[in-house]
């Protein structure tokens, strides 16, 4: 509802001043929302903002389209202050199940997150990304986007190669009961450990890397059997942090099926192009000096070329592109995107995320230092338990692992979307389960809060006369939910919606403090009821859209 009547009113000012930009922004604490077009006129009509604004306001106030809207000039600002028939239709719409999605729209959107090497288990560096990419791919789809989820797998790196010798050297075999990924970690380590001992093995990795292009066949199965154990294990983890992939999309298929080459013979007659034994790029017109290589000289193409392969295919199969990655890949997404420019193709919008860490510190899968996400679910879900089992101990221990589990993934996802991409942050799981805090507990437990009531209140019949003033203030916020949907969707922000739900667990929590619900009568409690009825809903279709579970009881 406040995005329809944002454009409406937007609109309006649009036809009244010819300008195509009106300045309307949330009006903060004197209206819901105010307009600084007058600043624009004044410089142009050479009159006082103030004078303008006060015309119109008037002029405004006659349009039949904002008959329900309050119009006020305040100095040089427009202010618009939104009456009960945008209470009413609000709370119509906010009750509905679906609250939020819009019908299917044209186009199709690739969106690619994760992506980690298969060379060890997801850690805790790793889970950001895929909570982010998790969380935009949800939003894109209640926003009417057909969404493809991709994981690129990099089964040609130096990585795998050390990795597939490790296997064939190392006799490391597989733990009983223990998940593929944390296996190969095992190998990895080990080799490392070899590489660093005997320099000498580096030349038996690059022959690796070299069969591996050409497509021996002994090699090739080497690498895929090494990658496919670990990608097993990730998709375990992945699940557990109920994020789903549509398609694994295999590096070394842009060899065998000639992209790259192609790619590559294209890039040769640009006149940026070089070679010199290798091949490289001069993109010192988009502002880098260094080399941007492709070929080494020993005949191999590099990461770079498979992925403009890839994204060149991307972007003839579908008609927006995201990447999300992590803020050390800025040099390399940048010359990605100025060679696709080069070359008139499509590129992609990329979301870069600074890193997550645990007070420990930080993280190598090399040197056998990290977390895995497993061990940090394993570990939140055990401190989950023990707090549901304080909270509830009547329940039987099937019913409070269920609801620890629930919980402690909350905790995580919500913790770590809460912070714009570009900011870091370190993960606390003391803060992240706190359910009085602004957590996701906190948020579940303002959901299963609202499902009481209404389960107390049994039938009744809606009603939308609101007139207290922490009412009206949640059911305003209410009305901003499909906009913060849209929101998070142009700007690629997912803790937008993060902040959203947690203020309006906030709304609801204040409301129910100081406005009783189930002991008052009459039209104020069918009212009040069908906007706890409301706020069920919405919260309901926030968690999903975060990723987290809506328990009816906490």
């Amino acid at each position: 509802m406040f995005l329809k009547i944002s454009n409406t009113i937007a609109g309006e000012l649009r036809a009244v001043t010819g300008l195509p930009d009106v300045g309307l922004v949330e009006g903060g604490e004197h209206a819901d929302l105010a307009s600084t077009v007058a600043f624009s006129l004044a410089k142009t009509r050479k009159q006082n903002p103030a004078q303008i604004s006060a015309e119109l306001a008037a002029t405004l106030s006659s349009r039949p389209e904002l008959a329900s809207v309050k119009v006020a000039a305040k100095g040089p600002y427009i202010n618009f202050i939104l009456g009960p028939g945008y209470i009413e239709e609000t709370l119509r719409e906010a009750v509905r199940p679906g609250y939020g999605s819009v019908p299917v729209r044209p186009g199709r959107v690739v969106l690619e997150h994760t992506s980690a090497n298969p060379n060890g288990p997801l850690h805790v560096g790793h889970i950001r990304n895929t909570i982010i990419g998790d969380t935009l791919a949800r939003c894109l789809k209640k926003a009417g986007h057909r969404v493809e989820v991709q994981y690129y797998v990099n089964d040609m790196g130096r990585q795998i190669a050390i990795v597939s010798w490790g296997f064939s050297h190392l006799g490391i075999s597989r733990n009983e009961g223990e998940k593929g990924d944390h296996h190969v970690a095992r190998v990895y380590i080990a080799a490392n450990r070899e590489i660093k001992s005997d320099p000498s093995i580096v030349e038996e990795i690059d022959s690796l890397m070299q069969d591996v292009e050409s497509g021996d066949p002994a090699v090739s199965a080497s690498f895929r059997s090494a990658v496919s154990q670990c990608l097993d294990g990730f998709k375990v983890t992945l699940e557990r942090l109920g994020a789903y992939h549509d398609r694994f999309v295999w590096e070394s298929d842009f060899i065998r099926n000639g992209d790259t080459e192609r790619v590559l013979d294209g890039i040769k007659r640009l006149d940026e192009c070089h070679t010199d034994g290798r091949m490289w790029l001069d993109l010192s017109e988009f502002g880098f000096e260094k080399e941007y290589v492709l070929r080494r000289s020993d005949g191999t193409s590099v990461y770079a070329a498979r992925d403009l392969a890839y994204h060149i295919w991307k972007g003839r199969n579908f008609d927006r592109m995201i990447d999300v990655l992590g803020a050390d890949h800025k040099l390399i997404g940048a010359q990605l995107i100025a060679t696709l420019k080069l070359q008139g193709e499509k590129y992609p919008e990329i979301v870069y995320f600074e890193f997550v860490s645990l007070p420990e510190g930080s993280m190598s899968t090399r040197a056998g230092k990290f977390v895995s996400a497993d061990q940090l679910l394993d570990e939140v879900t055990a401190k989950a338990f023990e707090e549901v089992t304080v909270r509830r101990p009547e329940l039987d221990v099937d019913k409070r692992n269920a609801i620890a589990r629930s919980v402690a993934l909350a905790a995580i996802r919500y913790d770590i979307v809460k912070i714009s991409p570009e900011k870091s942050t370190v993960f606390d799981w003391k803060e992240a389960l706190d359910f009085e805090r602004q957590s996701g507990p906190y948020i579940q437990y303002a959901y299963a809060r609202a499902c009481s009531i209404l389960e107390k209140a049994g039938e009744f019949e809606e009603a939308y006369t609101l007139e207290r003033e922490s009412e009206i203030a949640l059911a305003k916020h209410l009305a901003k939910f499909p906009y913060t949907i849209e929101m998070v969707v142009k700007e690629l922000k997912p803790h937008l919606l993060a902040i959203y739900a947690r203020e309006l667990a906030d709304l609801f929590n204040s409301f129910y403090h100081f406005e009783p619900v189930l002991k008052s009568e009459g039209l104020t409690r069918k009212s009040r009821l069908t906007l706890v009825k409301a706020t069920q809903n919405t919260l309901g279709e926030a968690l999903e859209s975060l990723g987290i579970d809506a328990p009816r009881t906490m």
